[in-house]
């Protein structure tokens, strides 16, 4: 039978009917997204030999620990457990200076266990070049000796790049072969190429010994990271990660966007970032200051730690698939996450120095994204040689005791500073002794004092050194100490100090003799120092620098370092130090600083 086209058009849509409902048509299926790579930098600064962890005696006998490189390990595998291959272990510089395993060892040990980490990278910080020459003195005092060559021992052992892209040789301008790179480093992490910059504070020949950096110098930061980032994005960098020696201070971190605490006297971090062009780099691993901090900086995140391994901070990154850049709003900071074994079941936490003023501490084990914290065994293998050497100086008996428990000052008065500057005096013979706060270390316990307890005090290898100052050129000293936006006050001995009470320029108001005689212009004193102020330390150069040879005496006072001045002064007081009385500084002024301008 022949269909009539009529119904040949009929039966051809009811087909396609029935065909689409069994059978829709193929249409092109939506894209979905590629998620963005998560990166994740782990961040420490400020290390300071600290292998062993903080430990302190509750009053129930209990003791609690804080950090440790044990402990850190922990956290670091919990961490790259929860990114895997996605992990940028940082450090923003001085990992060396300050304790004895780390300072018998010229550093050594640190590296072994920063090798055992798998650290990505290290600024180089102003404490790495203390050490001097290989050896036990402090600056290279023969002929041939290398006055950095400790810390090119320390390149040589690591298996990571200690970085500095503003560091250069004094005589040529140019960058010292000997760190191995340009100050930068570029490494690919789950696909992603990310360029680290290494930056070193400029301040450093005035915080380390300046002799042992004569041949070098160090560049403006800005300008630096403007050139290196540039750099790196040429090479393909993606991402660009500053690791710096150099910080600054932002108090409340309850709102990482909140800005408001940030200090901008001695904040070189903020400086540097609030100068560059946006863009320039994406996150931040400071350091320098040892404040925490964890907040957005002109819209880059930083990171810093109070140091000491006593805690860490995290950055998140995510990094679009497509334009290969950082998706800023996705961005997390996790600012100063303490490195904890066990916690205070009820208030959490191990920091000693709190919980020994808390009644009824129970100590729990410790977790951390969901995980049991466990202490890396492989870290007690490593520290073993070290920490033995270290046990038999530390418990050395020294034959004297501390009357009460002696502390320091930084910011204020200091019981323990101004202990040290009596002894300087007292071993130089001299009419005044100064003692630069950040020279003392820790405090003193009291009762009897074994060598490891004076040399955590006094870790540098400083010795006590004669200046010949006249009247006007010591008020002159004072006021430079003083004239810092750090607000820290200098320990004095012979001399009485009035102060305005809100840091900054000409913040020396007065200097009297003490019992108040006055200082005469004109005459000559003989100004006991440790060395380091003594060759333009902490901002002295000014005067120091223009004193004629004969007026500087490098020679140590009766062949004396800071250590054994403090030791031979209590032998001589019955074996006892004693704490003297204080008001060696005064005040004057408004009661509150003001608030910085932001």
């Amino acid at each position: 039978m022949r269909l009539s086209r009529p119904v040949l058009l009929a039966l051809a849509a009811l087909a396609a009917s029935c065909a689409s409902t069994s059978q829709p048509p193929t249409v092109a299926a939506a894209s979905v997204p590629a998620e963005p790579v998560r990166l994740t930098l782990v961040g420490l600064n400020d290390f300071h030999g600290q292998v062993e962890p903080h430990r302190t005696r509750l009053s129930d006998g209990q003791v609690v620990e804080e950090g440790g490189a044990a402990t850190l390990a922990a956290y670091v595998a919990l961490l790259r457990a929860d990114n895997p291959g996605g992990v940028l272990l940082l450090d923003g510089g001085d990992l060396f200076q300050g304790t004895l395993p780390s300072n018998l060892t010229e550093g050594a040990v640190v590296i072994d266990v920063y090798n055992h980490l798998g650290f990505t990278a290290a600024a180089i910080g102003n404490h790495e070049f203390d050490y001097g020459p290989v050896g036990p003195g402090a600056m290279a005092s023969r002929p041939g000796e290398d006055p950095l060559g400790a810390l090119k021992a320390r390149i040589r052992q690591a298996r990571f790049p200690l970085l500095s892209a503003n560091l250069r040789e004094a005589a040529t301008g140019e960058r010292p072969a000997w760190t191995g790179n340009d100050g930068t480093h570029l490494v690919t992490v789950k696909g992603v190429k990310v360029g680290l910059l290494g930056l070193t504070t400029e301040d450093t020949p005035n915080v380390t010994n300046p002799a042992n950096v004569a041949s070098l110098r160090f560049l403006p930061l800005a300008p630096t990271a403007v050139e290196s980032a540039r750099s790196l994005r040429a090479r393909g960098a993606e991402v660009v990660v500053v690791v710096a020696h150099a910080g600054g201070r932002c108090p409340d971190l309850k709102n990482p966007r909140d800005t408001s605490s940030c200090e901008r006297g001695d904040a070189e971090i903020i400086a540097m970032l609030e100068a560059l062009p946006p863009g320039t780099v994406d996150a931040v691993v400071a350091g320098h200051t040892h404040q925490p901090m964890g907040h957005f900086i002109a819209g880059v995140p930083v990171i810093e730690t109070s140091g000491q391994s006593r805690s860490l901070g995290v950055v998140e990154l995510f990094v679009d698939p497509a334009s290969r850049r950082v998706v800023p709003e996705r961005t997390r900071i996790q600012a100063a996450i303490p490195l904890c074994e066990k916690v205070d079941a009820a208030r959490g936490g191990c920091d000693g120095r709190r919980l020994r003023e808390q009644p009824d501490v129970k100590l729990v084990p410790a977790t951390f994204l969901g995980a049991p914290v466990v202490p890396d065994a492989e870290v007690a293998r490593l520290l073993s040689p070290a920490l033995q050497v270290a046990a038999e100086a530390q418990g050395r008996p020294l034959g004297i005791s501390a009357a009460t428990a002696l502390t320091r000052g930084f910011t204020a008065e200091g019981a323990l500073g101004n202990l040290v500057a009596d002894a300087l005096r007292e071993a130089a013979g001299a009419d005044v002794g100064v003692m630069n706060p950040g020279g003392v270390r820790a405090d003193l316990p009291a009762g009897p004092l074994s060598f490891g307890q004076v040399y955590e005090v006094l870790p540098f290898d400083n010795t006590v050194a004669v200046l010949q100052l006249t009247g006007a050129e010591l008020r002159r000293l004072l006021e430079l100490a003083h004239d810092s936006d750090r607000g820290t006050v200098f320990a004095v001995s012979g001399v009485e100090v009035t102060l305005a009470r809100c840091p900054g320029p000409r913040r020396l108001q007065d200097v009297t003799l003490e019992g108040g005689r006055p200082l005469e212009p004109g005459r000559m004193y003989r100004v006991a120092v440790p060395d380091f102020l003594a060759r333009g330390g902490d901002g002295l150069g000014p005067v120091t620098g223009a004193l004629p040879p004969e007026r500087a005496d490098l020679t140590p006072a009766r062949g004396m370092d800071l250590r054994l001045a403090l030791v031979a002064y209590g032998k001589a007081r019955s074996n006892t130090l004693t704490a003297p009385p204080p008001g060696r500084v005064r005040y004057t002024g408004v009661a509150e600083c003001p608030a910085a301008p932001r």
